[in-house]
């Protein structure tokens, strides 16, 4: 990682028990960056090779055995940007290295089996970067905001979590969660702007200015998930997404450090290299 502006590491300085309450945390401010809108830019072009390089690796060694992957869960409130991190970051990588998978309001299928269901069935395999656009946390956020079900029933979804992820990390899962945080006034600056170009009507969705109503209880069930379901090997971070170009150097600078930390080399040839060397040159 470059020194030059991260006045300390990402997982560090943005993880959610450091910066946090997430009520009190400023969505502009770039915890651990100094540096400014212009050097940000030119740090995601240099350190989106590295992830590149990274997640190749990665993708390799999947193909040759190795069981390690990693799931990168996106969550935050309309307009905070959750797409831009799959487009912008997500397309610093190979595709075919990516599984993403975007989860909206359940469907009746889903809805007929347990929380986890859809999860189990979009989680990566082996070699590969899942990202979760929204999550497994839709059923305590907005299920718990408007008490979609009883808070018997969403209250022991945390412990369920905790353990969900806990058996993906034992069977070689790399977790990452992070939260994009939007100021309120930023998000009424982004909806504006998408009534204001017909490329983005489609983006509008009339239901996002209810839930404004709701944003004091969405603050309240976010830190509980960070209170419940923050823990070493499942860490959350807080990133402020009123900075577009912080949120996504910084969940590229995650990425980059929980592949490191895979200690990822490029698989040996499973062939005799001297001989094959040989045909290619004679052929």
């Amino acid at each position: 990682m470059s020194k030059s502006d991260w006045t300390a590491p990402p997982r560090e300085a943005l993880r959610a028990s450091v910066v946090g309450p997430i009520a009190d945390y400023d969505p502009s401010s770039t915890p651990g960056y100094s540096g400014d809108k212009d050097s940000g830019a030119k740090a995601l072009v240099e350190r989106g090779a590295v992830l590149a390089d990274l997640q190749e690796k990665l993708f390799a060694n999947g193909r040759s055995g190795d069981h390690r992957n990693v799931l990168l869960v996106v969550q935050g409130m309309d307009t905070a940007g959750k797409g831009g991190i799959v487009a912008h970051v997500g397309g610093l990588c190979d595709p075919q290295g990516l599984a993403i998978t975007g989860f909206g309001k359940p469907t009746p299928e889903e809805l007929s089996h347990d929380f986890l269901w859809r999860i189990h069935k979009a989680l990566p395999p082996a070699g590969k970067i899942g990202i979760f656009d929204r999550s497994h946390y839709e059923d305590v956020l907005p299920v718990r905001v408007h008490n979609l079900v009883p808070e018997s029933v969403w209250s022991q979804r945390y412990d369920i979590i905790n353990q969900f992820e806990r058996e993906l990390v034992d069977a070689g899962t790399t977790v990452l969660k992070v939260a994009l945080v939007v100021s309120k006034d930023e998000q009424k600056k982004r909806l504006t702007e998408r009534l204001d170009n017909p490329t983005k009507y489609w983006k509008y969705n009339p239901a996002d200015i209810d839930e404004r109503g709701y944003w004091e209880d969405y603050l309240q069930a976010y830190q509980a998930i960070f209170d419940r379901t923050d823990n070493d090997h499942a860490p959350w971070y807080l990133i402020g997404a009123d900075r577009k170009w912080f949120s996504r150097l910084a969940v590229c600078e995650l990425l980059i450090d929980a592949l490191e930390r895979l200690d990822l080399s490029w698989p040996a040839p499973t062939f005799d290299l001297e001989h094959e060397q040989r045909r290619v040159a004679d052929c």
